[in-house]
């Protein structure tokens, strides 16, 4: 075990912490990996609970020594909690979260603190390139607002350089990729020993638990000293549980207690959710999240992300249909779309449609670009449903629909996606899936090869191109699905022809033996 990790652990026996003898810290760094895992040195079973954390051990601002400074700045949330971070690590020794402190690392590698240019060079064409400018401006202007004027109100004690530009920009990444959500008292907080376990999509082995807190934001100074002895006594119960280790200079990892059972409301608990064998490392998961959120938060992606998207902004949408319509017509199509009371996604100033792993486009798209492509005729039809149904339940794109194929009342309900994929709403996906990709500023080919070269190690690089290829295959997936419904849906057209055909000529032959 290293220095680091070893401080760490006697730390964690200092503040109350409770783990079985299933768990191991494996430093990283010392390989060059970098970072804390957790393996398994023993089978673990699912609904074992492995770890106990003493909710006045995480890092909150309610727990903060800078608790009062946050809360007569107003200050919440990831803010607060940034300025609480700062300024324990201000306090250096001193701070009753030293042991812990000193393994975070300095910063997050998260695309908020890559350089303009990495970001112009390494994000053109994703999710991330234009949320990384605005958040960076934004992330400024909140120092200048709110953390700037801290600085002259800070005790001596506390190193005034912790709360630097730089320093800030560096407490955001590590709250933005360790904070847990306590309860309602503390809010989000950072939480030792849990924020260890690494991230692994839709495969969590282990599970974070809270306990809603019996605190409240009015309790009185007078009620200290009670809640102080209560919180001995929680203490004490904790110990009956698990086996206390003495704090050793060579602290081991292999605790006697191996079986935690807790329902305190000062505690947190990590339980295991699946088997995991012996050897095995441990993993939580932060969400069932894309690849550019995931590096958006935390700083990673994943080639086989099967959470992953695409966005389509509106934006787009729009420059696809006055590429075919004038800009009025455009308008008046997407006002009947929002009258029926769809939207798309929405984030900050931007609208957006996802595209799912699969390459299956969000149904309000389809939708809109359905009523875009109506002829006239329809969309008046249409727009009359939706002024005599104002205050029916029944949707009128739905009614409509039911019309034109001459589906039952009853059979509404059922109405698919099928019929809004019109072969002319299949040609306005693949333009928009081409124009889409043309956002990045080297082909798919380029990108892919590039990746093969890259390795892990080389962190912004690699992720970054995990979060390109991902992307641009799945609007090659979205490609292949709307070719393959056009396809279809040409098919179709053959063999209602044809059937037609032949019904005319069989009536014709009819008439000819009359």
């Amino acid at each position: 075990m290293s220095r680091r990790l070893r401080a760490f652990v006697r730390w964690m026996k200092s503040q109350g912490f409770q783990w079985t003898d299933g768990l191991e810290f494996v430093d990283r760094s010392e390989g060059g990996g970098g970072g804390v895992s957790v393996k398994a040195v023993r089978d673990l079973r699912e609904g074992e609970a492995v770890a106990a954390i003493p909710k006045a051990a995480c890092l909150t601002v309610k727990n903060s020594g800078a608790s009062e400074l946050i809360e007569s700045a107003d200050l919440g949330g990831f803010l607060g909690l940034s300025v609480a971070l700062m300024y324990e690590k201000g306090l250096g020794e001193s701070s009753p979260w030293a042991g812990y402190l000193q393994l975070l690392p300095e910063s997050e590698c998260i695309p908020l603190l890559w350089t303009l240019d990495e970001v112009d060079r390494l994000l053109q064409g994703t999710e991330l390139h234009k949320t990384v400018k605005e958040d960076k401006g934004l992330v400024l202007e909140d120092w200048k607002e709110n953390i700037l004027p801290l600085v002259h109100q800070l005790p001596s004690n506390v190193n005034a350089k912790c709360f630097g530009v730089e320093q800030y920009f560096a407490a955001k990444s590590l709250v933005s990729s360790r904070a847990f959500e306590i309860d309602d008292y503390h809010g989000h907080g950072m939480v030792p020993l849990a924020d260890l376990f690494n991230h692994k999509t839709g495969a969590e082995d282990v599970h974070f638990t809270s306990v809603p807190s019996s605190h409240s934001d009015d309790d009185d100074d007078d009620d200290d000293d009670a809640e102080e002895e209560e919180e001995e006594e929680e203490d004490s119960s904790i110990s009956d549980l698990l086996n206390e280790n003495k704090v050793d200079e060579e602290p081991s990892s292999e605790l006697e207690g191996s079986a935690i059972s807790l329902d305190d409301p000062m505690v947190l608990e990590m339980i295991m959710v699946k088997d995991v064998q012996l050897g095995a490392e441990i993993f939580n998961t932060y969400g069932l999240v894309g690849n550019a959120a995931l590096l958006h938060r935390y700083g990673f992606a994943e080639p086989d992300n099967q959470f992953d998207i695409v966005n389509i902004d509106l934006e787009l949408v729009l420059q696809w249909s006055t590429s075919l319509f004038t800009g009025r017509y455009s308008r008046a199509r997407l006002s009947l779309w929002r009258n029926l009371d769809y939207s798309g996604c929405v984030s900050g100033e931007s609208e957006y449609f996802e595209v799912s792993n699969d390459g299956e486009p969000q149904i309000e798209l389809l939708v809109l670009l359905y009523i875009m492509l109506l002829p006239e005729e329809a969309y008046l039809r249409l727009d009359i449903l939706v002024s005599t149904t104002a205050t029916s339940k029944e949707d009128p794109i739905s009614m409509y629909l039911s019309e034109k194929c001459s589906i039952t009342q009853d059979k509404r309900s059922e109405i698919s996606r099928d019929l809004l994929l019109t072969e002319s709403v299949c040609e306005a996906l693949l333009w928009l899936a081409d124009k889409r990709d043309s956002l990045y500023n080297k082909s798919m080919k380029d990108d892919i090869e590039a990746l093969q070269r890259c390795s892990v190690k080389e962190g912004k690089a690699y992720y970054s191109l995990v979060l390109r290829v991902c992307e641009r295959r799945i609007l090659e997936k979205l490609r292949s699905y709307a070719t393959v419904v056009a396809q279809s849906s040409q098919d179709m057209k053959r063999a209602c022809c044809t059937r037609k055909r032949l019904k005319r000529e069989s009536s014709e032959q009819t008439q000819i033996n009359l």
